[in-house]
């Protein structure tokens, strides 16, 4: 990050805050923080991780026992559930941002949007946060006094990936991404959200009436683990104070039924690959990705990453 005219960053500085108020294996270690003497840059050094998810999931050669899923997933909850703890939004959540050593250990990264919460206090947050794949329906209706539901959500979308290996929900635009998500998760009315019609869009944008809620049946294409397809559904809950938090999710049944969680089966898979997979999302749809998600509809067309999909999946 470049000096600022001014001095330095105020992002930059609520970003290395946060870090150092965060010790946990499943949180992104900040080492130390260096400026360069010609320009005057700061940089910001990390441990170092051979992987991110995104990259992983593109990669054909990689392919995710179910055990190794939960590891992960599990992993991603346990750093939730400190984080928010330690009240802290991590706003930014996204498979590219979760990275993954060669020795089967998540990290949660990136907290350049992170925020501390207060106590007792009514916040007024940008709703202007969350790569638009992963950003909840609370944040699309202008909803500026958030909690943890944003993250959980985004952990969701993140869940879904390990079996689609690819955003469910690949909008190019709020109004777009608002309806793939109604069309994915229902209809956004006061009967299944109250008190929804109070938030400041709401009137505004065009929500897609009479849309059934169909994450179960979706997921049937690709899910065979009904307890994935039950914490997943959990997750996706338009109403943010309905929807699970980290600890709901970390006692769900899906990590306590055979096949447990296995980081030491994980570390095997990524022993094998040979080098390091990474992925920087954009508002296009992800590089190498064929034909599509098979029964979009409407996906990219092979060879052109220009192209959105304009369905769920």
């Amino acid at each position: 990050m470049e000096n600022e005219k001014e001095g330095f960053p105020m992002t930059a500085l609520r970003e290395i805050r946060i870090l150092q108020l965060l010790n946990h294996e499943n949180v992104i270690n900040l080492v130390e923080v260096c400026r360069s003497k010609e320009r005057g840059s700061i940089f910001l050094v990390f441990d170092f991780c051979e992987h991110d998810l995104a990259g992983l999931l593109c990669c054909e050669e990689v392919r995710f026992s179910l055990q190794e899923i939960k590891s992960i997933m599990q992993q991603l909850f346990n750093a939730l559930f400190f984080i928010h703890g330690v009240r802290i939004l991590n706003r930014d959540m996204k498979s590219s941002n979760i990275l993954i050593t060669r020795s089967g250990v998540l990290k949660l990264g990136d907290f350049g949007l992170a925020r501390a919460m207060s106590k007792g206090q009514v916040q007024r947050y940008t709703n202007r946060v969350i790569t638009l794949w992963y950003r909840p329906p609370e944040l699309f209706l202008g909803e500026r006094n958030y909690a943890t539901p944003i993250d959980m959500w985004g952990a969701g979308c993140i869940m879904c990936e390990m079996w689609t290996r690819r955003p469910i929900m690949q909008g190019d635009s709020e109004q777009k991404q608002i309806s793939l998500i109604s069309n994915l998760c229902g209809s956004i009315t006061p009967e299944v959200w109250p008190g929804v019609e109070s938030l400041e869009l709401y009137c505004k944008l065009q929500l897609p009436s009479d849309q059934k809620r169909r994450i179960r049946e979706r997921l049937r294409h690709y899910v065979r683990d009904m307890h994935a397809i039950d914490l997943i559904d959990k997750l996706l809950v338009l109403d943010p104070k309905k929807r699970l938090d980290s600890d709901g999710a970390l006692n769900h049944d899906f990590f306590w039924e055979d096949p447990m969680p296995s980081q030491s089966d994980l570390a095997h898979t990524l022993s094998k690959v040979r080098r390091s997979m990474f992925v920087m999302h954009t508002s296009t749809a992800r590089p190498g990705g064929g034909a599509g998600v098979p029964g979009a509809g409407g996906g990219a067309v092979a060879g052109n990453t220009n192209h959105f999909h304009d369905r769920v999946f």
